[in-house]
């Protein structure tokens, strides 16, 4: 699992470990692994080491000590580095150590003033741009100079014709460390190379969608970290969705491996009902019961002929896909279905029309499952004055006011999905494609989340009464593999949501075989 930790917490992690090594151990440290992924990154575009020029964007903070450090290596290895100090004060070793390897210094800040045009000049110059303005120690937004500063680089790089690398120290300077949040400018990175452990902000939209691929460095803070503050957003990987997943034994049956009752889909939705099915059997479900009209019914069960239609014992509910609930009959299935759920203690995953029959509190068994617009509505149903706009800009801060709103797990497609419960952090997971953005989609992910919720039932019952995050984290996994069977059905292409749910049982052998 990778697991982000807010910056204080990491800053308190390295105060005894810099107050017990030689001064800028960890920051010479952090430097090599700087310039080693400038150097690799270098490679994998196909450029000549020797004459590449590299542009250091250098602020005041550590990060800026750390960019100087990495330009020093590179400098001795036959780059062309410029260091642009964009801070009056900066660290004073590194700029040294800069400066005796023949990195080139161009002191742009005076006073409140900073040369953009100058900086401008020196970025036109450089096919690498390493962004240490600011670090995890900044709180909102950039402000100026450095604010415009970024907006000037950014349409520079837009505007370029040869889009420059961009490596971010740490975090894209501007982003919310802790949050995600754009409360200004950032400048996107291709590569963020953070120290010691993520921060949230690289996890989390929609600024992890401005960091780019995440590199971590092991300053050895992991012992310390995980003794102090819990993480507060993570993301599973493979090998934790493997270990999430119900495997069948040789004495399991259809009932032991999970009965799902399904209440989804219409007269006028009937496809929801069979995709969600779809991803219910593509996950593996033990057996799975229809209780519809018999329009969806009929498709069903002539695509899916193992599918029991009416009503029988199941070991959790997936209720909500393709169903309006302005529609008399199918709101009542739907919260009948609730109703038993609810007093059985059974595991319910709850989407798009389901949503809007919710009761106004919730077990935290209950996992609702709404993107942007859906989050909106729940929370103004509530008494939150929000919409689907102001959820897309703050997801995080929305989420968890759903959660409390509810009481609920509450999974917020996307692009990053995030899930989250009353315990624990929150999940954020980017595993799949923007092909993914079909209709159809999210009843796939309804039927394989369902499918999950009825193989873990009883782990889920024991969990909850401990207070534990095993619905979050199986939401996540149900979001992963939606996500990798995405991926699996595009080959970077358009593929429909039954593209997808067919390649769901795959997905589901490389996870459980291992492979990555």
């Amino acid at each position: 699992m990778i697991r982000a930790y807010p910056a204080a917490a990491i800053q308190a992690a390295e105060e005894p470990v810099l107050a017990a090594t030689p001064a800028d151990a960890l920051m010479v440290q952090a430097a090599g692994a700087l310039a080693t992924t400038v150097l690799r990154e270098l490679r994998a575009l196909g450029a000549r080491r020797p004459g590449s020029v590299v542009l250091l964007l250098v602020g005041g903070g550590n990060n800026g000590g750390d960019a100087l450090y990495a330009g020093a290596r590179l400098a001795r290895r036959g780059l062309v580095v410029l260091a642009a100090l964009c801070a009056g004060t900066v660290h004073e070793r590194a700029l040294a150590t800069a400066r005796s390897a023949g990195v080139e210094v161009h002191p742009l800040r005076s006073g409140a003033e900073l040369d953009v045009l100058a900086l401008l000049t020196l970025a036109r110059r450089a096919g690498v741009w390493v962004d240490a303005l600011t670090g995890i120690g900044a709180a909102g937004g950039l402000r100026e100079p450095l604010a415009g500063a970024v907006r000037a680089l950014d349409d520079e790089r837009l505007a370029s014709p040869d889009e420059p690398l961009v490596v971010a120290v740490d975090v894209p300077s501007g982003i919310g460390v802790d949050d995600g949040a754009l409360p200004g400018p950032v400048l996107p990175a291709h590569v963020t190379v953070t120290m010691s452990a993520p921060k949230p902000g690289l996890l989390l939209p929609p600024a992890a969608a401005l960091a780019g691929r995440i590199e971590v460095v092991d300053l050895g803070l992991d012992a310390a970290l995980a003794a102090g503050a819990p993480e507060t957003a993570a993301r599973l990987t493979a090998a934790d969705a493997a270990d999430l997943w119900p495997v069948p034994g040789a004495a399991d049956h259809k009932y032991t491996r999970g009965v799902l009752g399904l209440v989804a889909g219409s007269a006028r939705y009937p496809g929801a009902a069979v995709l969600a099915t779809s991803g219910a059997l593509g996950a593996g479900v033990g057996m799975l019961r229809y209780l519809g009209p018999p329009e969806p019914a009929a498709l069903i069960t002539a695509r899916h002929p193992e599918t029991v239609p009416g009503p029988g014992r199941v070991q959790a509910w997936a209720l909500g896909s393709g169903i309006d609930p302005a529609a008399a009959d199918r709101a009542a299935a739907v919260r009948e279905a609730l109703a038993q759920a609810l007093a059985e203690d059974l595991p319910v995953v709850a989407d798009a029309g389901a949503l809007a029959l919710l009761p106004e509190r919730l077990p935290a068994t209950t996992l609702l499952t709404p993107h942007a617009g859906e989050l909106a509505a729940l929370l103004r149903s509530r008494g939150h004055d929000v919409d689907r706009a102001q959820v897309e800009a703050e997801p995080l801060r929305h989420l968890r006011a759903a959660v409390d709103a509810t009481g609920a797990t509450v999974l917020l497609k996307g692009a990053t999905t995030l899930v989250a419960g009353p315990h624990g952090p929150v999940h954020a997971q980017a595993d799949g494609t923007p092909w993914l953005a079909t209709a159809g989609s999210g009843d796939v992910l309804t039927g394989i989340t369902g499918a999950l919720l009825a193989g873990c039932a009883a782990e889920l019952r024991s969990d909850t009464r401990r207070g534990g995050d095993l619905l979050a984290r199986l939401g996540a996994t149900a979001a992963l593999v939606h996500g990798r069977a995405g991926v699996r059905a595009s080959g970077g292409g358009p593929a429909g949501a039954t593209d997808v749910a067919r390649a769901v049982p795959g997905v589901v052998r490389e996870l459980i075989e291992g492979e990555p």
